[in-house]
């Protein structure tokens, strides 16, 4: 009964890759059967009627705040005023970092992924979107459980609010500054080839400007919806939703080329990446001791390296599934996760990490990261491919920086 939880995320990775016409046509069929195949036997064979209960809510939670964050991001339009220089780039992916800490990795992408490209739009090139989805939609977002989509899955799970806060900060830190510092010296470098004249015709014009800013009172009642009981968060979220779609002017959707079609496939996607891996968590917790991952540095690599193919918040689940059986607590009980967060830092630490910052690591280790792709490609501008982007940019520049990171923190 794994299979299918296989065959979902190997058809997520593979599938645009082999034909992505047929893909793009029929992915909600696969997830649908895929995810209610696996229901049904939990419905009808087992009787855990219970157990699908509590993957419903969870599922709709996650819905619930990344597609809010999205459709809410999506009404605000942000000109940016003044020339790309190398510092200005790095200023701004800093400010999306911990941006993303407050309207999640999705909502922060969303929201400043067209700015980034329109202020380089002279010498924009394959970098500034590869380390766009390593600061800003991964490696920003560790620092609360509205960051990071496994973060709020945790969340859901138990592990209290402020606990990432309080513990991933600093890993949260050396990583974002590391990304930054190299980002500024290969901007640099690109900066100096783009001829001055072009720059001034390109950038003189440009103003500092934010159109939809009522949108940020929606983005204030999602945030304060994460503190309520369901079904209030998930009602006062869709209510917030609807709010920013009717109230946002029409030429501001426009002036974004703002679609639904991305939170769409997120929410078919998950619907059976959702369905499919309740077996999987089962076996990783009822099997947590004979699969030999027992140190913070083994659960920060083997959560890291599943996390970047396949996807990090089923990933970040079936470790914490794991961690939690090997002490004969489980999953399903908010309690026993609020003990084993309190008692269990350094591996909830090592997870937490490896999930997020080796979403960076593919394009389908992260949601937002195919979103940005997808934007930045209807845009004209040029994007590595899924092995050109592993073999430039995640094996020379990001996997250095997390092995330094779990060497200082979690050795």
């Amino acid at each position: 009964m794994i299979l299918p939880f296989g065959a979902m995320l190997l058809s997520i990775a593979l599938m645009p890759f082999i034909n992505l016409h047929w893909w793009e046509k029929n992915y909600p069929k696969v997830a649908l059967v895929l995810g209610l195949f696996t229901a049904g036997y939990y419905f009808f064979v087992l009787g855990e009627r219970d157990r699908l209960f509590d993957v419903a809510h969870e599922y709709i939670s996650f819905i619930a705040l990344i597609g809010s964050l999205f459709i809410v991001a999506g009404g605000v339009h942000i000109r940016v005023r003044g020339e790309a220089t190398p510092l200005r780039n790095t200023v701004f992916l800093g400010i999306g970092a911990v941006i993303s800490n407050f309207i999640g990795t999705t909502g922060a992408s969303m929201l400043m992924i067209r700015p980034w490209i329109r202020m380089n739009k002279y010498r924009v090139t394959a970098f500034h979107v590869v380390f766009f989805i390593f600061v800003v939609s991964n490696a920003g977002g560790a620092l609360t459980p509205i960051g990071d989509p496994p973060l709020f899955l945790g969340y859901l799970k138990g592990v209290p609010f402020f606990w990432t806060t309080a513990h991933l900060w600093l890993p949260w830190l050396v990583v974002v500054g590391a990304l930054l510092a190299t980002f500024y010296v290969i901007d640099s470098i690109n900066f100096r080839r783009a001829p001055e004249v072009v720059r001034e015709l390109e950038t003189g014009y440009e103003e500092f400007r934010i159109d939809g800013k009522s949108n940020f009172a929606f983005i204030g009642i999602i945030l304060g919806a994460v503190f309520l009981p369901t079904p209030w968060r998930e009602l006062a979220m869709g209510a917030a939703a609807l709010g920013s779609w009717y109230a946002t002017p029409k030429q501001i959707h426009e002036m974004n080329h703002f679609n639904l079609h991305p939170i769409k496939e997120v929410a078919w996607l998950f619907f059976g990446i959702f369905g499919t891996m309740i077996p999987a968590l089962d076996y990783m917790q009822l099997h947590s001791d004979t699969l030999g991952v027992e140190t913070p540095l083994q659960f920060y690599a083997f959560t890291g390296v599943l996390s970047a193919v396949l996807d990090n918040a089923p990933t970040y689940l079936t470790f914490l599934a794991a961690a939690l059986g090997q002490e004969g607590l489980d999953l399903g009980k908010t309690s026993d996760v609020a003990s084993f967060a309190a008692s269990h830092v350094p591996i909830l630490v090592a997870i937490s990490l490896g999930a997020v910052f080796f979403g960076a690591a593919t394009y389908i280790g992260n949601g937002p990261n195919f979103m940005v792709k997808a934007i930045a490609e209807h845009a004209k501008v040029k994007t590595p491919s899924f092995f050109g982007y592993i073999l430039r940019y995640t094996l020379p520049v990001l996997l250095p920086i997390l092995a330094v990171v779990g060497w200082l923190f979690l050795r």
